[in-house]
């Protein structure tokens, strides 16, 4: 996988490959496209032009080839001796016709006998027998050959010839008919042609030999310098009677196109640059590509302009929110910027989220404070007071919490008892701590003065329900008072959870229970006092919260009191610490991965 520096190289190279890859492609098909297309056009167009101009050649070999075949079908008949003089005048009276030659054979020692000739100028040159050769009978044959350009003296010119052999009834051949034909007559109106000057043009023989060019110098015999084909085009013009042949590259270097005579065994063949015929597309395709790559450029600068504002913006972001991880919030703050677009409010929502975070930060340092003056409102955790040993914890499921618990010694005159609360304010948090606070603070003061526990803790509510009236808050409380002396317990239940008093010598667990409502409910309720008088040496009394036994495992199991039972009974003859830890050590193995949904609070008391 890529591995990017930068948003702004993953954006640019993301982006722009696709559209740049998206740009060439469609160039390189347009262009073959088009290329394809002109070469189709150029090869219709040439084809039309190559059949046009051997149309010429073609009608002028065909009016000399259609009288030669009505003379040899006059032949072997005496009565048409002067008809087939007269076809041979049509033919001497063509345009183009340098003479008409008959050449008979003797029959006895067969060798041939020049008969007669007749040239252009008009003049007929005998041998003594013209008449007799036209008058002797002999039989058609077909024309022979259309024989290739060659340089006639006798008319100082290159001449065709069409030969067509005459025999007699026996079938043996008894002489020939030869119609000349100046050649320059045959191709004059294609070499003037002007698309034919336009390219290099040939007409050339079945073997590939060039008869005439339009590009080829003249020897003084009428041969051409140039007298043979490439072997591509040579293959194609024998086996097809039109067509085109693409020379090697991209585009071609040549482009040929022929098509076949015929009335003779000749090809009219054009050899065309390649870079001339696809000119136009050659043009569009740097036109293109020249286009292409202002295009790419300018999306180019286009991309790098609009990415670098968006990773400029993010850069600032990231540097804002580094300040941010240092405390600095008036540094972290951006100035906002009218953009509508996910950027700008990128920057807003960063800006919003930094004031968040900075009345969160004071909020949080005001909780940090709150804590820890709750935790100055604790007690020490452990205590040892005449011959009780003494331990309590409160752990809290936030900085704050709501649990509490208090070691509180009487007045003077009642100094030998020790107040030991334990209580547990709905829910948990700021509002939690609160009122625990307020209930410590009334608790305290109240101990000061003299009284029952009972008239005690309602006196305390009825204080503390003119505060939670309105606000619906409450709190359970357990308050114990010991005599270790005298062995006499004696509390009040405020809608908590009943004490556990262990007594290890009967393996017995005593519920410390009793009526009582929760602080802050009931401002009439008047509360009782209950009494145990059998404390004694090694019993272990444990006070603590809903917490505990709420609790559950990551299954969803609650941990219950009758494991909290357990974990007493085993430790009991350790000290109080030891036995509260080892309650607080099985509840968190306990609990394992799961969240504690509740703060828990546990007081352990032991006889010495």
């Amino acid at each position: 996988m890529i591995r990017f520096k930068s948003l702004q190289q993953r954006l640019t190279i993301l982006l722009l490959l696709p559209v740049t890859v998206l740009l060439i492609g469609m160039g390189v098909i347009g262009f073959m496209y088009a290329r394809n297309s002109l070469l189709v056009q150029w090869t219709e167009a040439t084809i039309l032009k190559l059949q046009r101009a051997a149309h010429h050649v073609d009608m002028r070999l065909t009016r000399p080839k259609e009288l030669i075949r009505m003379y040899l079908e006059t032949a072997g008949n005496p009565e048409s001796i002067y008809i087939r003089d007269a076809i041979l005048d049509q033919i001497r009276g063509l345009e183009g016709i340098a003479r008409v030659e008959m050449d008979l054979m003797d029959q006895g020692e067969n060798f041939p006998s020049s008969m007669g000739s007749w040239h252009n100028d008009g003049k007929r040159n005998w041998n003594g027998n013209w008449n007799m050769g036209t008058m002797m009978e002999h039989r058609r044959d077909a024309i022979a050959t259309v024989t290739p350009p060659h340089y006639d003296p006798s008319v100082d010119d290159q001449t065709v010839s069409l030969v067509s052999g005459l025999n007699d009834p026996a079938g043996r051949t008894i002489g020939t008919l030869e119609v000349v034909i100046r050649f320059e007559y045959l191709v004059d109106a294609v070499v003037e042609s002007g698309w034919w000057q336009n390219h290099q043009a040939y007409l050339v023989d079945s073997t590939g030999r060039i008869l005439t060019s339009n590009r080829a110098g003249q020897h003084e015999d009428g041969s051409v310098s140039e007298n043979h084909l490439e072997q591509a085009t040579l293959s194609a013009i024998q086996k097809e009677p039109y067509g085109t042949v693409l020379g090697p590259g991209h585009p071609p270097d040549r482009i040929s196109g022929f098509y076949r005579l015929q009335e003779a065994p000749w090809t009219l063949l054009i050899i065309a640059p390649g870079y001339q015929i696809l000119k136009p597309i050659t043009r569009f395709r740097n036109i293109y590509f020249i286009s292409g790559a202002a295009f790419i450029l300018v999306i180019l600068l286009l991309i790098r302009w609009v990415t670098g504002q968006t990773v400029s913006s993010i850069r600032e972001v990231s540097k804002a929110a580094s300040n941010v991880a240092r405390g600095s919030y008036e540094e972290s703050r951006l100035d906002e910027i009218r953009s509508e677009d996910e950027a700008g409010e990128l920057i807003r929502s960063f800006n919003r989220m930094v004031s968040k975070l900075e009345e969160r930060d004071r909020l949080k340092s005001a909780i940090n404070l709150a804590r820890e003056v709750q935790q100055n409102l604790l007690p020490d955790s452990a205590l040892q007071v005449d011959d009780l040993d003494i331990v309590g914890k409160s752990i809290y499921c936030d900085e704050t919490g709501g649990d509490y618990y208090d070691f509180i010694r009487f007045s003077c005159s009642d100094g030998r008892r020790l107040g030991i609360a334990v209580g547990d304010v709905v829910g948990h948090g700021i509002s939690a701590a609160l009122l625990m606070a307020t209930v410590r603070a009334l608790l305290r003061s109240r101990t000061l003065q003299p009284g029952s526990i009972s008239r005690m803790i309602t006196d305390i509510n009825h204080l503390l329900c003119k505060d939670t009236e309105e606000s619906g808050n409450f709190m359970s409380l357990f308050f114990m008072s010991i005599d270790s002396a005298q062995g006499d317990i004696q509390w009040v239940r405020a809608g908590h959870d009943p004490a556990l008093i262990y007594d290890p010598e009967t393996d017995i667990f005593i519920d410390l229970g009793g009526e009582g409502v929760v602080l802050g409910v009931d401002e009439c309720w008047q509360f009782r006092e209950y009494q145990y008088s059998g404390w004694k040496k090694g019993q272990v009394a444990v006070i603590g919260t809903d917490g505990i036994w709420e609790t559950e495992s990551p299954q969803g199991e609650p941990f219950g009191k009758e494991r909290m039972r357990r974990v007493i009974r085993e430790y009991s003859s350790q000290s109080a610490g030891v036995i509260l830890q080892a309650v607080v050590d099985t509840l968190t193995a306990f609990r394992g991965t799961a969240r504690q949904e509740d703060d828990v609070t546990l007081v352990v008391v032991k006889g010495i």
